[in-house]
């Protein structure tokens, strides 16, 4: 595939442009959904500068800790800020950095939760095509009929026929997004759509990892990866079943302190 897109005088890089699409069809899609559920439209912006932030900054920090050996070789990887980013390390920054933003506002995180992740996984499916744009993330090779041959990538082997994980992993992202926004509409429990595209995204990651041909790193049979997407899908779970009830232990709290600021506002 092509990267750069020439219109006259004007190049599109089709990656960054992807991106970008992708980042603002989340953002619409969060204010859509949360408008319905009465939550804050200036929240859903601050989440997403902090989610970018948190999310830039997770990147590079996962990068760094998998990349250690490298590291210990050749120290001036730390400086590289044009490559080397973990996407897994951006889901965990940008979640820890909405969390803090929404503590900070005093807003309810599952509330947002729930409405932002199928928009991640959206954002994620613009993503990924801008992979197969520029050719990152590539698939092994076949001989197969299901394949892409690229010819001009600065990443993927050209003219050899490659497994399309990028469009594998894109088709699987937008389905996740459709599933999780369908999921909601059925009313479930608090937390429990945010928790369950952390286990559909790990699930799926976990098995595209086999297709994958691009260099990455390896913790004995699994690429690394695979091993945090064990760790995701596991979190995933546990979450699936606590955040309910740490939502309805919170209720509960509230509904009892409602009387007892009522009794002190009479005496007032």
């Amino acid at each position: 595939m092509f990267n750069d897109i020439h219109i006259g005088p004007l190049t599109l890089h089709m990656y960054g442009l992807m991106i970008a699409v992708g980042f603002i069809a989340a953002l619409l899609l969060c204010i859509h959904r949360g408008k319905k559920r009465g939550l804050s439209e200036d929240a859903f912006y601050g989440i997403f500068v902090c989610a970018l932030l948190g999310g830039i900054v997770g990147s590079k920090v996962l990068f760094w800790i998998v990349s250690i050996p490298q590291i210990i070789e050749n120290p001036s990887i730390i400086l590289d800020f044009r490559n080397g980013f973990v996407v897994y390390g951006g889901i965990i920054g940008g979640i820890v950095a909405s969390w803090i933003y929404l503590r900070v506002k005093k807003q309810n995180f599952l509330d947002y939760f729930d409405v932002v992740m199928p928009s991640v996984a959206l954002a994620q499916g613009f993503g990924r095509l801008g992979c197969f744009f520029a050719g990152c993330c590539y698939g092994r090779e076949t001989d197969g009929p299901f394949c892409i041959v690229f010819t001009h990538s600065d990443f993927a082997p050209n003219n050899v026929p490659l497994i399309p994980t990028q469009l594998m992993s894109s088709a699987g992202d937008f389905l996740i997004a459709l599933f999780l926004v369908w999921f909601a509409s059925r009313n479930p429990k608090k937390g429990r759509v945010g928790a369950l595209y952390l286990i559909l995204y790990g699930c799926g990651r976990f098995v595209i990892e086999f297709f994958r041909g691009d260099p990455r790193g390896a913790v004995g049979a699994l690429s690394t990866s695979q091993l945090i997407s064990l760790v995701i899908v596991a979190a995933g779970l546990v979450l699936f079943f606590l955040f309910p009830k740490r939502a309805q232990a919170a209720e509960a709290k509230a509904a009892l302190d409602e009387p007892q600021n009522d009794q002190d506002g009479e005496k007032e």
